[in-house]
């Protein structure tokens, strides 16, 4: 079995995945998150748990303050991850990518509406009126998750057409004593004006003939799906799949991630400008699997969620390899790095450990999914804490207090069902060792 997966399944897996556009997507979906980190930060201080200290920050009008911060900050990650994967696709081709990258965020622009038609009542904004559009405008809407998709796309076309006119020599040349800086600005010149031009034909298109625009037809057509498609019971498998890749010892984390993490950080965006109008509901359109399901639930403690393997090797085990390796990596797995445990234990590859490594996370994930469908606990907040968060901490984080508890029963029900597995574990060590110093 492990020889067909390993020789059949996995190589044109990972034959995709290190495919350019695959790896354009996964490394420039790494720029925008330190942006919506801080941005997360920012929006939890202006949406404050207790009403009280929210309209006091509101009255002094930090409250104001905080949102414009999350605003311009998780608020632009689509122009971010545009600049991301074109940069990274043109790192890929041993390129020069700023040019690319920002040309990138000029065709993200380009592609959206200038005009807003629904305007919103000051004194209720869950009402509004089309009866006046404003125009000459860059709309947010479009530069948070609802531009996600567009952001791919656009990334990985700019990527493409920009280098390839750059490596044919589609370029302005200039003589070698102008200075390099110069130089490469006028290089990106005809590549910049070509993408620009290609993508204003296709702005015209869709306004003209088709009375929409690009990333409002994307949005519609193939966003919306998608993101309800991950939104859902199938989310949490497809997220379950990667510690089965993991036990494997391939990096199922980063696979995973490189496939849904748009998707998941759109969802966790959409959140966001729920809280941030006050209406975080499921009721108003909150989604339950977002990045911080991934982060916060299915991967607590790392990959498998092996704090339940932990705290029987630090508690209850008897044979020296896991109590040895239970003290390596007790501190690592506070902040959720587990890989002293995956490969020192190992659970790599360890059929008697395979079952609660591989089935926990998404026991874990469908409770809480059917938990939030019920009102148990409330959404995600749609604030991205740093995957290092330590659990409870970071369920405060992302959804209150209730999460933090709802984290420590998840945390429970993970040492239960490792326990029975572990103990077996322990104990054919336990044997092999008392064999060892036998023969010794």
């Amino acid at each position: 079995m492990n020889g067909f997966i390993n020789e059949k399944v996995l190589p044109p897996i990972m034959k995709f995945l290190n495919t350019k556009p695959m790896v354009a997507i996964k490394n420039g979906m790494i720029y925008p998150i330190p942006f919506i980190i801080v941005g997360s930060v920012f929006l939890i201080l202006g949406q404050l748990p207790i009403q009280a200290a929210q309209d006091y920050l509101f009255s002094i009008g930090l409250g104001t303050l905080f949102l414009q911060i999350n605003d311009a900050s998780f608020g632009i990650m689509a122009l971010i991850a545009a600049f991301g994967i074109t940069y990274s696709w043109m790192k890929e081709e041993g390129l020069e990518g700023a040019s690319a990258g920002l040309t990138a965020v000029i065709v993200h622009i380009l592609l959206q509406p200038n005009s807003i038609a629904n305007v919103v009542n000051i004194a209720d904004p869950t009402q509004t009126s089309d009866a006046w559009q404003v125009s000459g405008i860059i709309d947010r809407t479009w530069l948070g998750g609802q531009g996600m998709i567009l952001s791919i796309i656009v990334g990985l076309l700019v990527g493409w057409i920009f280098s390839t006119l750059v490596k044919k020599n589609i370029t302005v040349k200039l003589p070698d004593s102008v200075p390099s800086n110069v130089a490469a600005s006028f290089t990106a010149l005809i590549p910049a004006a070509v993408v620009i031009s290609l993508f204003g034909a296709l702005h015209g298109l869709f306004t003209i003939v088709l009375n929409t625009t690009f990333i409002e037809w994307v949005y519609e057509v193939i966003q919306i799906p998608l993101q309800h498609a991950v939104d859902g019971p199938g989310g949490i498998l497809m997220m379950g799949l990667g510690p089965v890749m993991w036990w494997f010892g391939v990096h199922g984390s980063a696979i995973i991630s490189g496939v849904m993490g748009p998707l998941l950080l759109a969802n966790a965006a959409d959140n966001a400008a729920l809280l941030a109008e006050g209406r975080l509901s499921l009721e108003n359109g909150a989604h339950i699997v977002t990045a911080a399901m991934g982060d916060q639930i299915m991967t607590m403690s790392g990959a498998g969620i092996t704090i339940g393997l932990l705290i029987f090797t630090l508690f209850s085990a008897k044979s020296d390899q896991m109590k040895s390796i239970g003290r390596l990596g007790a501190g690592p797995g506070v902040f959720n790095i587990n890989e002293p445990v995956l490969f020192g234990m190992p659970v790599v590859l360890n059929p008697f450990l395979a079952i609660p490594f591989i089935f926990t996370p998404t026991i874990l994930g469908l409770l809480t999914y059917f938990a939030m469908s019920m009102g148990i606990i409330p959404p995600f907040t749609g604030m991205v804490a740093p995957w290092t968060t330590p659990p409870i901490l970071s369920g405060l984080l992302v959804g209150g207090w209730q999460l933090a508890i709802w984290q420590a029963a998840m945390l429970f029900l993970s040492i239960v069902i490792y326990w029975p597995f572990a103990k077996k574990y322990d104990n054919i060590l336990l044997e092999q060792e008392a064999e060892m110093k036998k023969e010794n």
